[in-house]
């Protein structure tokens, strides 16, 4: 299988290019990974790149997009950061991957047991860890713990129920994000040249659920 192509990605329209990726997961799941020759890939994207999907997701080591969606060098653009949360710069990778390098697709990628959300569930019951930095990261999902949690709830990771709730709406959130703070994406969503989709991989089965 060789990579994208300008002319192969031009073809790809938003519809098509989610079905390459729910095939590609069908295939992970099945251990039927599809024929490439990545070294002929390095060869083919020497001179440029084509990717047709954009793929927030997390850095957890178990969530890698090209794997769990079985494509090669030059398929996909991958962000990750810790709880697939939105902020300006992702914006402008997003913005960079669909209106200038031509992807058709975001996806915005939730997991199971995600240890950035657990963390934030139970920051309010723990000590501060010294780390300034990923308590500030974990302080980004405070806010939907607080739209989502029922009252008398515990907010404990040890709540999976909650934990769950705070996966799905965190992806929906950050689909909210994109939409809310990049006009360029939005406008291209509008004129049907992108699609901005959400989904969440079970880290216990592989397969990726479309939300």
């Amino acid at each position: 299988m060789k990579a994208h192509t300008f002319e192969t990605q031009t073809t790809i329209t938003p519809e098509k290019a989610l079905n390459i990726l729910k095939e590609g997961n069908q295939r992970f799941v099945n251990n039927l990974k599809a024929n490439r020759d990545l070294l002929a890939q390095v060869n083919d994207t020497r001179e440029g790149q084509w990717p047709f999907a954009v793929v927030l997701s997390c850095i957890d080591s178990r969530t890698s997009a090209e794997l769990i969606f079985d494509q090669g060098l030059g398929d996909i653009f991958s962000v990750r950061i810790a709880g697939n949360f939105v902020n300006q710069d992702i914006l402008g990778s997003m913005e960079f991957g669909c209106n200038v390098a031509g992807s058709k697709l975001v996806v915005v990628l939730g997991h199971t047991k995600c240890g950035a959300l657990k963390g934030g569930l139970d920051s309010a019951q723990i000590e501060p860890m010294g780390m300034e930095n990923l308590n500030h990261l974990i302080g980004h999902f405070d806010h939907i713990i607080k739209d989502i949690i029922k009252d008398g709830e515990e907010r404990s990771s040890k709540n999976e129920d909650l934990l769950e709730r705070l996966n799905q709406h965190n992806v929906k959130h950050a689909i909210e994000d994109i939409r809310n703070n990049s006009t360029t994406l939005k406008s291209l969503e509008d004129e049907g040249k992108i699609k901005i989709v959400g989904a969440n991989y079970d880290v216990e089965t592989g397969v990726v659920t479309w939300i």
